[in-house]
């Protein structure tokens, strides 16, 4: 049975309701110029047609579930993982082998072909995924982004934002894409678009959730499965929601890889019931809504006065990938390259504890090679930094601060200290970097 397009996020007809007069959805898809998608058709189950929008690490996860749900039966669906990457300008083998069976059917079978061109299954398991393209930004490098590369070795179709093709789909799919989809792309997509959010909305709207959830030590996180609204961002309706604790002392990118398995594995079971996924979507609460902004360069910029250790750590877990803490000593920029927590037997050292310190007072401890820094309540170690070039905490000891203590042989540790580096606004503005969950 296949039945009418309709809104995306509209309900099926009602049984027995008046067909006279259009409703508000044939309404608004003819203000937007598609009269004659009354014509169309839908699917009512798989294998769907989908389009997929994504940029980094954690969208290429739900991608690659996406691809591999095509050939269910023969492998994970990455190519390197598979050893199926091809030579530069060459078709990838399980490609390859479609194409040659494509063109010996249709020169035998000619209409009736189509029968013949399904890959060849081990099992019989029912396909989920008929057609699969993919719609990524640009990116700077040669490669592109980590979307765009497993799309190329895959074979897929790939579209550079904002261009998204011309080809009939049935649900659209976005993860980690970082812009807004107007009303005209989504209701272009009869079931509407997807999106795969690694945190447990409301909490942590916006682009970088995951960063956000390490950075203000939350113990519980998730990934949920919504309908994409037009002009907000992650406000629509809940799929699917499931819920994991975060490891302890986990880094964002150890937690966007957990979370992007997760969310591969909820989009897959979505889509195997996406007609009754969406008819009993819930509506996000209003209590408890979070917002995840971008991170910028000024977010790295260590405040010792105001900033206890722990906070100090838990930036360094959330960006300290992306963007390397940083502060400033004698007029100079230091990046802070390796942060290591100080056990208790380097702060029973005397000279630690016989001194009068402030925020931001930096002493090398020579037992255990690293560079003590004091914050607003206690201690963290430093192993390297970078001042010019990467330098470890013996190399900054020898070359800079042991030269400035012979200099200064009177001086206090407090003199000789860490301050918080401000940067002026501009320059933070253009050095803002989009994550994840995040992260292009």
């Amino acid at each position: 049975m296949r039945v009418l397009v309709r809104r995306c996020w509209g309900p099926p007809l009602a049984h027995g309701a008046r067909r006279g007069r259009p409703s508000p959805q044939w309404r608004a898809l003819a203000r937007l110029g598609w009269e004659d998608c009354r014509d169309s058709r839908v699917r009512e189950k798989p294998p769907w047609r989908v389009l997929f929008f994504g940029t980094d690490q954690f969208a290429r996860e739900a991608l690659r579930a996406l691809h591999a749900a095509r050939y269910p039966g023969q492998g994970s669906g990455d190519p390197a993982a598979e050893g199926l990457q091809a030579a530069p300008g060459r078709p990838a083998p399980r490609v390859l082998d479609f194409w040659l069976r494509k063109a010996w059917a249709a020169e035998r079978c000619g209409p009736r072909s189509r029968r013949l061109l399904a890959p060849r299954r081990e099992n019989k398991e029912e396909e989920l995924i008929d057609k699969l393209e993919v719609v990524t930004m640009p990116s700077p490098s040669p490669k592109g982004l980590p979307v765009k590369q497993y799309a190329v070795q895959s074979q897929l179709p790939v579209y550079e934002w904002p261009d998204v093709g011309s080809g009939e789909y049935d649900v659209g799919v976005v993860a980690s894409f970082g812009r807004l989809l107007n009303e005209a792309l989504i209701l272009k997509f009869p079931y509407g678009i997807l999106n795969v959010h690694p945190s447990c909305l409301p909490r942590w709207r916006g682009p970088a959730p995951v960063i956000h959830t390490v950075l203000h030590g939350d113990t519980v996180t998730g990934v949920t499965i919504m309908q994409i609204r037009p002009k907000r961002f992650d406000v629509g309706p809940i799929l699917k929601q499931e819920t994991v604790p975060v490891p302890p002392k986990s880094t964002a990118k150890e937690l966007e890889a957990v979370l992007s398995r997760l969310g591969a594995n909820m989009l897959i079971s979505v889509l195997k019931n996406l007609p009754e996924s969406l008819s009993n979507g819930r509506q996000q609460p209003m209590e408890g809504a979070t917002y995840a902004p971008k991170i910028s360069a000024g977010t790295s910029c260590i405040k010792w006065e105001e900033q206890t250790s722990e906070q100090i750590f838990r930036l360094y877990r959330a960006i300290g990938n992306i963007i390397p803490l940083q502060t400033l000593w004698m007029a100079n920029t230091i990046k802070l390259l390796d942060l290591v927590e100080v056990n208790s037997s380097v702060l029973a050292d005397p000279k630690l504890t016989g001194q009068a310190l402030i925020p931001g007072s930096v002493i090398y401890h020579k037992q255990s090679q690293i560079l003590l820094v004091y914050c607003k309540d206690g201690w963290i170690g430093v192993r390297s930094v970078m001042l010019k070039k990467s330098l470890t905490a013996t190399d900054f000891y020898n070359g800079y601060l042991h030269p400035w203590y012979q200099k200064n042989s009177q001086a206090q540790p407090s003199q000789c200290r860490f301050q918080t580096l401000r940067l002026p606004t501009k320059k933070k503005q253009k050095k803002t970097v989009a994550m994840q969950q995040c992260i292009e």
